[in-house]
């Protein structure tokens, strides 16, 4: 298999991490890639493309089984208001399709921004930047090589 990007990097840091893929037919929901890969949901974490009015693109990591608070994101990112970024325009801003974005190795630096609840788990879970290809990790050496603030983003 070719390394993908995000694996490139987490090399050229000296991270370990553990490939896993799933069968897929297209976008598969976060809940659902983790009931393949048969780990917790809480520990498949997916990466959301947010907007703020000032600070522009950052990326939200949230376990799969819960939701983004937009008005969180917004305070820990110093802006008023945050927003969804319309799914057509993820690729251009990225470089990754729906369904495969993963925090390390986008288009463009973006700001990443992680759930505090990632750090109670050993490893978690992020898309790899293919569709169906997770990388496993621990979330402190995530956090070293995206540096991601981590704070509470859930509603």
């Amino acid at each position: 298999m070719k390394a993908t990007r995000a694996m490139e990097l987490l090399e050229k840091a000296g991270v370990s991490y553990e490939v896993r893929s799933f069968e897929h037919d297209g976008f598969t929901p976060a809940t659902e890639a983790a009931e393949l890969l048969t780990i917790p949901p809480d520990t498949m974490f997916k990466t959301l493309i947010v907007r703020g009015e000032r600070r522009g693109i950052v990326l939200a990591l949230v376990p799969g089984d819960h939701t983004l608070s937009l008005r969180k994101l917004a305070q820990q990112m110093g802006d008023k208001r945050a927003e969804m970024v319309d799914p057509s325009e993820i690729t251009r801003l990225t470089g990754y399709v729906k369904g495969g974005v993963s925090p390390l190795g986008g288009r463009r630096a973006c700001p990443v921004f992680m759930d505090q609840s990632a750090l109670q788990h050993p490893r978690i879970a992020v898309s790899a930047g293919i569709r169906g290809l997770v990388l496993l990790l621990a979330p402190s050496d995530l956090a070293a090589v995206a540096h991601a603030t981590t704070g509470d983003i859930l509603e």
